[in-house]
């Protein structure tokens, strides 16, 4: 709980420090990095620290999880804590970090709003991250103690059994431990960390969900290979595994991590994605095959064209093996070559959807906003309605609104 007195300081500087964070966060990565640099080495998303996107996020979360101190004093945001937390756990975030964190966001407040921090306002903010930081790091170290993993050695050895070219730009590795050490059950729609060693000697960490049932020994993960596009580069990683990594060789995960994942209970379903979005849907689907699900699942993917579509005739084949489920496709582009699909973005304008349903999203930003507007319209809580997001979730504090 944040002190009465400490809550009366954020309420009052909260428009101030929110508005410049972004000038803060900036600061902050810069001055880290520059004096540790090492921390680039496999903890940070390059690419997303070229973009910005890792800046918004952080500034987005420390803003959200004050917001959310002063609009309900007796409750901690846990939704916006556990996706954090899932992520950080996918990374081996450990608890020094915290403090590592801690000295270089403040000196980068001092830095930005210079005499308007005054020692009552420092000492505030320091309650509201100290808050964030000690419910962050319980939940990881909770998250870490059932998947018997020790943070300081989050790594471990796979090897790539297989290599599917899905589409030009998506290829789906099919692994398996290269040990025989006990391995820790996933579930439908997790993701694991994989990190890669780049050309110039550092280490880079990627998530991706599973792709396939989570019941065996086997992990498949479906990459896309990640164009540049306006100011965003292009993504090493699905760069460096589509150029590099075939049968024999070996990969480095993480355990499965991810609070996006299927229930057990027997309320329809309703699955919704775009693009490479499709990755943990197919998990999932996978994993209601093999249990012989009789749950009522309706697909709905939207991609560019159907030679885009990663996972296609794998998408239909689940379907088809399921008792009660049946799919529609969207494509900008092409859709006669897919029987039934609909051409243009996807309209979910007359469709019969159960108004129980659970509905899972995975796209891009802009798409599972659109998407979840019109559930909204159509009538779907908001709290039946789960997403997935790849990279940082510049969403999440604003997920509700």
């Amino acid at each position: 709980m944040l002190s009465p007195e400490s809550a009366a300081v954020i309420r009052a500087t909260l428009p101030a420090v929110g508005g410049a964070l972004d000038d803060i966060t900036a600061r902050f990565y810069g001055t880290m990095f520059a004096e540790q640099p090492e921390l680039l080495d496999g903890l940070f998303n390059r690419g997303n620290q070229a973009s910005g996107e890792q800046r918004r996020a952080l500034a987005g979360s420390i803003a959200g999880f004050a917001r959310a101190l002063l609009d309900n004093p007796d409750a901690r945001p846990d939704a916006l804590l556990a996706r954090i937390a899932h992520k950080h756990a996918a990374l081996g975030v450990t608890e020094d970090q915290y403090t590592i964190v801690h000295k270089y966001l403040f000196r980068a407040i001092g830095d930005v709003l210079g005499e308007a921090v005054t020692a009552e306002v420092a000492a505030a903010w320091d309650e509201v991250y100290w808050l964030m930081a000690g419910a962050l790091i319980a939940q990881e170290a909770r998250l870490y103690q059932e998947a018997q993993v020790d943070p300081r050695r989050p790594w471990r050895q796979w090897t790539v059994l297989e290599r599917r070219e899905e589409t030009p730009d998506v290829a789906s590795f099919l692994l398996r431990p290269a040990d025989d050490g006990p391995l820790r059950q996933a579930r439908a729609g997790q993701y694991v960390s994989v990190r890669v060693l780049m050309p110039d000697g550092i280490h880079q960490t990627r998530q991706y969900s599973l792709s396939n049932a989570p019941g065996d020994r086997l992990r498949r993960i479906t990459v896309k290979r990640v164009a540049s596009v306006a100011q965003a580069p292009e993504g090493e990683v699905s760069h460096q595994l589509h150029r590099t990594v075939h049968a024999g060789d070996e990969l480095t995960l993480s355990a499965p991590f991810g609070d996006v994942v299927l229930d057990d209970e027997d309320t329809p379903l309703v699955l919704i994605s775009a693009g490479i979005g499709c990755t943990p849907m197919i998990a999932m689907l996978e994993h209601l095959a093999a249990t012989g699900s009789a749950r009522p699942v309706r697909v709905l993917h939207a991609d560019r064209t159907p030679t885009d579509h990663a996972l296609r005739a794998d998408t239909r084949r689940l379907v088809d093996e399921l008792p009660d489920a049946w799919a529609n496709f969207w494509y900008e582009q092409d859709a006669t070559e897919e029987p039934g699909s609909r051409t243009g973005l996807m309209d979910l304008d007359g469709l019969a959807l159960p108004a129980d349903a659970d509905v899972y999203l995975c796209g891009s930003l802009p798409f599972m906003r659109a998407v979840r507007a019109q559930l909204l319209g159509a009538g779907v809580p908001a709290r039946r309605i789960r997403y997935e997001v790849f990279g940082p979730d510049l969403w999440l504090a604003h997920a509700e609104d």
